[in-house]
This record gives structure tokens, C-alpha cells and sequence, in this order.
């Protein structure tokens, strides 16, 4: 059995990638779903729609865990799929070899109060997630009347386009990179952590810190990758049920929607190694 990895697009490779720095002896199959992307404009409906047929082709592929390893998919679908799916499809396995379903909103979120000194937090997103308010939701959760916590967030709904049509290290990025970041300074000078909402947001990296730089005072920058990682290796040690069924063998196998050979040429740069992908329909 392996771990599944699903995005819409590229950006879960992100994810993925330092997954298997962490857990390297683990098998793992990645998904994205690049001919419907990005999620991020896309309705509930959809979002939940596409999202739960890629899960269940992921556990018909022979995955005990699938994550997420998408903002926009974490924030819209996950809850439902795991409230609502989870226990229809559980029901139909055989007895100890349940499968799940993990995000990548919640472990960023165990985290980054340790993370801010003056309390200010800012989340760059897609608009999906944005309108979810599902980090706004998860961080009031751990907020207090002695440690309060203040989030703004900002939609960056050209910074995936950029990303996945190999823009991301061109001049022409920095325009959108400066437009969203002084929107949500704009809104709160104050903040000092910035969390990176979206796993394409990474590729832009290097534009973000040389914004911050420039424009703001000991700032922060989360990317999720070492995050998620952590806490999938967390979660796997405290789930033994989950952990005895996997293999292995340290493989990686990567499915796409679209065209394999396209995929394979643009995941490398995200994987930083060679890709040979597998299309597929779902």
C-alpha cells in the first residue's frame, strides 16, 4: 500500500518533494489533476466533486493514506470527504485495511503561532481558499484572550498561472508578487509572519523574500513542505493501523491528468530530479 499525494496541478510536488526527504522509505503516488486546473476559481461543488474522484482513484490504486497537498482542496473538500465518504468507503473495506484522508491546512496552522512575536499574521492564498476562511477559522480556534491572534488575508489568484507556465523566475512575476503583498501590508502593517497558503507559492519564494526585504521589518515567510512532512511522520507514528500497511520500497510513481510528456518536463523543475509520468483519466 502507499501514500497518495494529490493537487490540482504542480504545485503538491512541493509537498511531495520534502514528504520523501522525510519518509524516504515509504511508497508514494502522486496526482495531479493539471487538465482541470487551477481549483482555485472553481465552486465548492467542484472543488468537492473533482477532489473526491481523485481520492477514490488514489484508494483504487492501492493508497491507505491520501494527502491533500492542497490548499484549495484541504479547504474545501477535506472535511466533507472525511465526514461524509470516508465512513461509505471504509465500510465497504475489508476489516484492517481502512484508508484516510489528510490535509495541509491544519499541521501549518499547529505551528504558526510559535512563529509570530507581535501576533499579526498573513495568509496568502488562492480565492478558493480565501473565501473558505478556513485558516481565519483555524487559527481563532488556538487564539486566546492571552495570546490573540490577528489574520488578514490576501487572494493572489495570478500567482498559480504564473507558476505553472514556468513564469515564476521572470521579471514579469514581480509585478503581481508586489501588487498582492502590499495589498495585505496595506491592510496590516503589523504583520511579521506570512504564510505561503497555496503549495505553488514556493516557486515564487525568492521574489517574496526580496519583497519583504525591501518593504517590511523581520518578517517570517512559512512554506508548508517541511511542515506537512513533519507532521505526516508524526501521524504515522501514532497510527501503527495505517503505518503496518504500507510498503517500503522508496518508489514514486506520478499520474496526470493531462499530457504525460508536458507534465514530466515541468515536474522535474518542481522535484528538481527527472519525472517520467503516467496519464490518466478520471
Amino acid at each position: 500500500m502507499k501514500i497518495g499525494v494529490f493537487d490540482s496541478g504542480y504545485g503538491g510536488l512541493t509537498i511531495l518533494r520534502e514528504m520523501r526527504r522525510r519518509l524516504p522509505e515509504y511508497d508514494y503516488l502522486y496526482l495531479g489533476d493539471n487538465a482541470r486546473a487551477p481549483y482555485g476559481t472553481h465552486s465548492f461543488d467542484v472543488i468537492y466533486s473533482y477532489t473526491l474522484q481523485a481520492v477514490e482513484f488514489l484508494f483504487s490504486r492501492g493508497c491507505t493514506l491520501v494527502v491533500l497537498a492542497c490548499n484549495t482542496a484541504s479547504a474545501k473538500a477535506l472535511r466533507t470527504i472525511q465526514q461524509k465518504d470516508l465512513p461509505r468507503i471504509n465500510a465497504l473495506r475489508p476489516e484492517g485495511q481502512k484508508v484516510n484522508v489528510l490535509g495541509v491546512i491544519r499541521p501549518t496552522v499547529e505551528v504558526v503561532p510559535e512563529m509570530t512575536q507581535t501576533g499579526h499574521i498573513g495568509v496568502l492564498a488562492t480565492p478558493a481558499t480565501v473565501s473558505s476562511e478556513s485558516y481565519v477559522l483555524e487559527l481563532e480556534k488556538i487564539s486566546s484572550p492571552a495570546r490573540v491572534l490577528t489574520i488578514s488575508q490576501q487572494a493572489c489568484p495570478l500567482w498559480v498561472p504564473i507558476v505553472e507556465a514556468g513564469e515564476y523566475e521572470n521579471a514579469g512575476a514581480d509585478y503581481f508578487v508586489d501588487k498582492y503583498l502590499h495589498a495585505i501590508y496595506a491592510e496590516d502593517p503589523q504583520i511579521d509572519t506570512l504564510v505561503l497558503g497555496c503549495t505553488h507559492y514556493p516557486l515564487l519564494l525568492p521574489k517574496i523574500e526580496k519583497w519583504a526585504s525591501e518593504h517590511a521589518k523581520n518578517v517570517r515567510i512559512v512554506a508548508q513542505g517541511t511542515l506537512v512532512a513533519d507532521s505526516l511522520a508524526d501521524y504515522l507514528l501514532r497510527h501503527g493501523e495505517y503505518r503496518s500497511q504500507l510498503s517500503q520500497n522508496g518508489t514514486c510513481v506520478y499520474l496526470t491528468t493531462e499530457n504525460a510528456d508536458r507534465f514530466s518536463q515541468s515536474a522535474s523543475l518542481f522535484i528538481g530530479s527527472p519525472v517520467r509520468a503516467e496519464h490518466i483519466c478520471l
